[in-house]
């Protein structure tokens, strides 16, 4: 018996890159669907973010993920559907020292924010 081995990805950006053309040029509707869909797969799941990041290098690709897959967010906010807050971080600390596990554990403190680096330099 052979060892079992991880199914390639049948996502393509190549693919996924025709049906978006073929969707924009036609207005092919059905084509759309196709890419959305696989383009939401690969959005969603940690495993294939390089290639979701890959394929945003296409500006139609960008277009699409900021107009369709990022709309949904805003239809949630809209809707009111809110993820719960997360809790500060004091709260944690303060309860994980109450039970006496975190005893003498510090944290450094995060840079000013004129001292960070910029990203974009």
């Amino acid at each position: 018996m052979s060892p079992a081995r991880t199914s390639p990805s049948r996502i393509n950006t190549a693919t996924i890159l025709r049906e978006l053309r073929q969707a924009s040029k036609k207005g092919d509707r059905a084509a759309l669907t196709i890419a959305l869909d696989q383009m939401r797969t690969l959005a969603m799941s940690p495993r294939y973010w390089p290639k979701y990041l890959g394929l945003l290098r296409n500006p139609l690709a960008r277009l699409v993920d900021l107009m369709v897959i990022k709309q949904g967010e805003r239809i949630a906010t809209q809707k009111g559907w809110k993820l719960p807050r997360p809790a500060p971080p004091g709260t944690r600390a303060k309860r994980a020292s109450q039970r006496g596990t975190r005893k003498g554990v510090r944290r450094r403190r995060a840079a000013p924010p004129g001292q960070q680096p910029s990203l974009f330099d």
